[in-house]
């Protein structure tokens, strides 16, 4: 039984109306990772779309009857999600913050960068299977420029109805009255809020880059992966300085540590990576994986005294003229996102067979 319909057999269970969660599931099953998509690009949060998606399916349910088939199920199961994703959003009232200093933490002199405790990777691997089971696919929603974490960071400035609006028109390219309609706007509304959007887009988002393809890594991006485990499992220091931009950032959401510039990186590396410093972690093996249409690898480690590599983490590495310039860590629950267990035997061999996943190569 899928999850669709093991929602509608849990909600069938719970009320008078006619148990057709069969037909409920038919129709609404082929939408599911589209949803799953379009929940976590509103929520920008891999954990929250799985739930809204849940969420969406039960009001889905509720209201099978109001569903005429004037409009595609999909436009419709599109509505629910985005009106439950809006109400989401307000009840939680996220805004992004700043980081904050650390006491013992030397993450350096910059200013502290923005903080959206929230933000989750997307596995490329989902991505893929949305495309391939789709007919006619939204091929602009799963691209490389609309999936990276920083236009995913960017979203998340803007107030909910405008991040709606501008994701049905400039990401999965829906007509000026379709949009207004799932919204229930004026066009003219619709379009005022889309124009809002973009402005506040163009002062967050880097110069457009040429480079952003949907999803195919540079040979240098895959060189720069390899090297980059290699650094990590040799404890090599000075190999990782190479990879690293001078004012490389990295951030940890949802924990508050952080770290802006290679020299403030390389000091919290030299104490993880020495065996003899009290702040030695253990030894570390990586699997590539590809997330948000990015370089990305799961991090694993064996802590001193243990027998097993332990999933620590998913680095999202961002590269620009050779160099990684932005590393965002999260946490490792989220390695079972990408297919991965979350341990891996002592007897890996030392360096893990250094080849990004087949879609990315």
């Amino acid at each position: 039984m899928t999850k669709t319909e093991e929602t509608a057999k849990e909600i069938a269970e719970q009320t008078p109306h006619p148990a057709d969660e069969s037909d409920f599931a038919t129709l609404v099953e082929p939408h599911r990772k589209w949803l799953h998509l379009h929940c976590y690009r509103m929520l920008g949060s891999y954990d929250d779309a799985e739930d809204l998606v849940q969420e969406t399916l039960l009001k889905a349910w509720r209201d099978r009857s109001g569903f005429q088939g004037r409009a595609t199920a999909r436009t419709w199961l599109y509505r629910i999600a985005t009106n439950a994703c809006i109400d989401h959003l307000r009840r939680t009232g996220r805004r992004p913050q700043r980081y904050e200093p650390i006491p013992g933490i030397d993450s350096s002199g910059a200013e502290p960068p923005e903080r959206q405790p929230w933000l989750q990777p997307y596995p490329d691997r989902l991505l893929d299977e949305v495309s391939a089971a789709d007919e006619q696919p939204e091929t602009a929603a799963v691209s490389r420029e609309t999936m990276e974490l920083v236009f995913l960071a960017a979203l998340q400035h803007l107030p909910p109805r405008q991040r709606a609006v501008l994701i049905f028109r400039d990401v999965l390219g829906r007509p000026a009255e379709e949009t207004a309609t799932l919204m229930d706007m004026s066009v003219a509304a619709s379009n005022s809020a889309l124009h809002r959007a973009r402005q506040t887009l163009r002062e967050r988002l880097p110069q457009r880059r040429v480079d952003w393809t949907v999803g195919t890594h540079s040979q240098q991006e895959r060189d720069i992966v390899r090297r980059y485990m290699i650094a990590a499992e040799r404890a090599d220091v000075s190999m990782m300085a190479d990879l690293l931009s001078t004012d490389v950032l990295v951030t940890m959401p949802p924990n508050p540590v952080w770290f802006a510039g290679r020299d403030a990186l390389l000091k919290q590396l030299g104490t993880i990576f020495d065996s003899r410093s009290a702040g030695y972690f253990g030894r570390w093996r990586h699997v590539p994986v590809g997330a948000n249409r990015q370089p990305a690898v799961a991090g694993y480690v064996q802590r001193p005294g243990t027998s097993v590599f332990r999933a620590q983490m998913v680095d999202v590495l961002r590269i620009e003229s050779g160099r990684i310039v932005e590393i965002t860590t999260f946490e490792a629950h989220l390695v079972a996102a990408f297919g991965l267990p979350l341990t891996l035997p002592l007897t890996l061999p030392l360096t893990l067979p250094l080849t990004l996943p087949a879609e990315h190569r």
